[in-house]
């Protein structure tokens, strides 16, 4: 058996969208800025994603600016609203568990000359509303907090957030980070209160290179891509047309049928937190979203348990997968306050509606039959 459980990584591409990709790069291929017929037809396609995507956010169809994926999602919003508010002050207020698109983006910030405050998280991976308020100044003019976080799918409290900071400081912008959010959870733009929201089309199942970000009405943000002044001089470039029509029609179906699939992902999740619960010297860090299970193995490194898993067709991850390729302490983990031993030992399970009880059953099994081997071996 073969049980694909690193979706918080990426997803497979709905059929459907598949579908629709290959006929807009075999034979619906025009240029949306071509006056002519095809360019038209490809226009029209995504202004059809851009009305699929704003329903499911419920926002206008001109507040989304599609990207390149979550990366420059988050770039441009943390980069181009902080240069459009610079002379109103240069205070950022973040986290201290979010992604690197939004982490390594400050840190270029930084050296730019703006001041970042990181908040950490408490031990249940969340972070205080209480303590982001606190840091508010009155320079602050940006802040960032993911809606869930990638490692462990702790659910931030965005929404109590941005009232709070809006209620000391009302000019502040507050961005999210939605990545592992959108289509997992309801993600309603006004409910959040967020000025600008981040989105990825290949955690939805749409095409990788597709992403998108809402950009409230009325808020300050420059470019940080020049050219010919596409999407409203907002984000220069031929329009990705094959994976921005994938990811709306991905957002579509994902949105349309969210509580099914969230009923769905949490059966699985109970069955794998409850079977490994059951084994010793094991903890569970997961959050309430339904579609992540973080669990460390003491005794047995992450790296070691993934490919042992691998062997038996499991595939998971060892934290985030955006950050496997360098060594690096999860500081969500460390935050939370793990130990030395479960931060080594820290696997990341992640599904989707199109996993089954069976496969969690599988996964809960091989592990229970792999953990004491590998604990002998370790040793």
């Amino acid at each position: 058996m073969q049980v694909y459980f690193d979706n918080a990584a990426t997803t497979v591409v709905y059929p459907e969208v598949r579908e629709l990709s290959i006929r807009l790069m075999s034979e619906d291929y025009g240029n949306p800025s071509s006056m002519h017929i095809k360019g038209v037809d490809a226009e029209e396609y995504i202004k059809t994603a851009a009305s699929r995507m704003a329903a499911a956010l419920k926002c206008r169809d001109k507040e989304l600016i599609f990207t390149s994926g979550g990366t420059e999602s988050n770039n441009l919003a943390l980069i181009g609203s902080a240069l459009a508010k610079r002379r109103a002050g240069k205070h950022i207020i973040t986290s201290a568990i979010e992604h690197a698109s939004v982490s390594s983006t400050l840190d270029f910030l930084q050296k730019e000359g703006f001041e970042v405050t990181r908040i950490p998280c408490g031990s249940d991976g969340i972070v205080s509303v209480e303590d982001v308020a606190s840091a508010v100044r009155e320079d602050t003019i940006l802040c960032s907090v993911m809606l869930i976080n990638n490692e462990v799918g702790a659910v931030q409290p965005v929404s109590e957030i941005s009232k709070a900071v809006k209620s000391i400081k009302k000019d502040i912008y507050v961005h999210t980070d939605a990545v592992q959010a959108f289509g997992k959870i309801r993600c309603d733009v006004r409910d959040l209160g967020v000025d600008m929201l981040s989105i990825s089309g290949h955690k939805i199942h749409g095409p990788k290179g597709s992403g998108a970000l809402f950009v409230k009405e009325g808020t300050l943000i420059r470019p940080i891509i020049y050219g010919g002044g596409q999407q409203r001089d907002m984000r220069s470039g031929t329009e990705n047309v094959p994976a921005i029509a994938g990811m709306g029609l991905a957002a579509e179906m994902m949105t349309g049928a969210i509580e099914a699939n969230t009923s769905s992902m949490l059966e699985v999740k109970e069955i794998l937190e409850r079977g490994f619960s059951a084994f010793e010297h094991v903890k569970i860090n997961s959050g309430a979203a339904p579609h992540i299970v973080s669990a460390s193995f003491t005794g047995v490194r992450s790296e070691v348990m993934l490919h042992a898993l691998e062997d038996k067709g499991i595939y998971v991850s060892a934290g985030s997968a955006c950050s496997t390729n360098k060594p690096h302490v999860s500081e969500t983990l460390k935050s939370m306050g793990l130990s030395k031993e479960e931060l080594e030992s820290t696997i990341r399970f992640s599904f989707s509606e199109l996993n089954t009880v069976k496969e969690a059953e599988y996964v809960v099994k091989t592990v229970g039959e792999l953990l004491p081997t590998l604990r002998r071996y370790t040793r």
